[in-house]
């Protein structure tokens, strides 16, 4: 049984929740976001909560009925509060600038890496070597971050690279003489 599709996900004031069909919509300050409903769960909107329930006894219904129910949570913490990412950038000559609608990275490269921002995404770089990366849906954001990310990943040696601002870069001894 699943522990999280037991709680109803809360509708905070300022969001409008649909359900058409199969599809759900969360209308929000941020935009708006959809999901397409399996058709092994269900789901209902009553007294400001959405209740996700399962249509069958399946182990693939009570799997997703868990899984829709903490989709729907961030489809409406999305549109209310966003979600961000931080990334830091360490290494001497590393740093990164937001150019129009592309972020413009020097990572040590013979050449700058120059990333689009997407839709629906925002990119700031405070300082050049902290970049922040802020949206709606949780998912694009996460795959943002590891996109540039991926451009220069943290090495053990010298902890030089793009790393999460919460990650922790287990470093490794050099050689011996």
């Amino acid at each position: 049984m699943s522990r999280v599709g037991f709680k109803p996900v809360e509708i905070p004031s300022g969001v409008e929740v649909a359900i058409s069909g199969a599809r759900l919509t969360a209308k929000g300050k941020l935009g708006e976001l959809g999901l397409d409903l399996l058709d092994v769960v269900s789901a209902k909107v009553e007294d400001g909560h959405v209740t996700v329930t399962p249509n069958d006894e399946s182990k693939h219904a009570r799997a997703m009925w868990g899984t829709t129910r903490a989709l729907v949570q961030s489809l409406v913490t999305g549109v209310s509060l966003g979600f961000t990412k931080e990334l830091e950038i360490s290494g001497v000559g590393y740093r990164a600038a937001v150019q129009g609608k592309a972020l413009n990275l020097q990572l040590g490269y013979s050449h700058d890496v120059s990333y689009p921002i997407p839709e629906g995404i925002s990119i700031k770089c405070d300082k050049p070597t902290s970049i922040t990366i802020s949206g709606a849906d949780k998912q694009r954001v996460g795959q943002v971050a590891a996109e540039i990310r991926s451009y220069r990943p943290p090495e053990p040696y010298k902890g030089k690279g793009i790393k999460y601002a919460d990650e922790i870069i287990l470093r490794k001894e050099g050689k011996k003489k």
